[in-house]
């Protein structure tokens, strides 16, 4: 018998535009999602993006800088010390986001912070000398706070989470790869308890009312080999989920 042909659709959007982009391709539910967090290597690799600590550029990050016009240059420049903290503290896991953001503050009153190397210098003068000699590079966790304000990642996985829940359907499966605690976080409380907070609900009779079952109680990570092969898998991590009874 003659298998069909597959059917693919392309479809351009943001993850936060999940529910958005079914309608567009008329997919009224869904037997499974692979979701990959990971930024693409195309565009960390291209100096003018201003994604990298190694390359001077623009301070842009934008993944989309035609659907958005937030830029690192803006965040870096005119969010007030406070917010600037709490994004290196929250999204970068940045013991120093307090001394950073501080002198980002004292930089910029001379003079606005442009370019990636500019920053770079400043968020060193932040970073005690001893800790700079460990852990790599010393801007890597503050660019990565700036990439995901920028970009609203957070607030589209959120929406992603939402929408993937919805329209799934029972016995459907959610794979998702992360490359971050904060998303690995957000995606482990949904896929056990159904909302980002983690936080179980339980029936009348103490039951537990969860949207998913966990098809790898222990997450997959990639092997040794693989990180050899490609180290930016470093910190992926793997999480698949079964949509239960609905």
């Amino acid at each position: 018998r003659e298998v069909p042909q597959a059917e693919h659709k392309f479809l351009k959007g943001n993850f936060g535009d999940l529910d958005d982009l079914l309608v567009q391709a008329e997919v009224p539910g869904v037997d499974c999602f692979l979701f990959d967090l990971g930024v693409s290597s195309p565009q960390l690799d291209i100096p003018e993006r201003g994604f990298s600590f190694h390359e001077d550029a623009p301070l842009d990050m934008r993944m989309d800088s035609g659907n958005n016009t937030l830029t690192a240059a803006e965040v870096i420049n005119h969010y007030n010390e406070t917010d600037l903290t709490r994004i290196l503290r929250v999204y970068g896991d940045e013991k120093f986001a307090a001394r950073i953001a501080r002198k980002v503050v004292e930089a910029r009153e001379k003079a606005p912070i442009e370019t990636t190397l500019q920053l770079v210098d400043v968020i060193k003068q932040g970073i005690p000398a001893a800790a700079r000699r460990s852990g790599g590079h010393p801007a890597r966790k503050t660019f990565q706070a700036l990439r995901i304000e920028v970009n609203h990642e957070m607030d589209a996985l959120r929406e992603l989470l939402a929408a993937a829940t919805d329209v799934l359907g029972e016995g459907g499966r959610l794979s998702i790869i992360t490359y971050h605690s904060l998303e690995d976080r957000l995606v482990k409380n949904v896929m056990r308890s159904g909302n980002a907070e983690g936080k179980v609900a339980k029936d009348f009779f103490g039951k537990a009312e969860t949207p998913y079952r966990l098809v790898n109680n222990k997450v997959i990570v990639p092997t040794a080999e693989e990180q050899e092969r490609n180290p930016r898998s470093r910190s992926a991590k793997l999480r698949i989920a079964e949509r239960t009874e609905r």
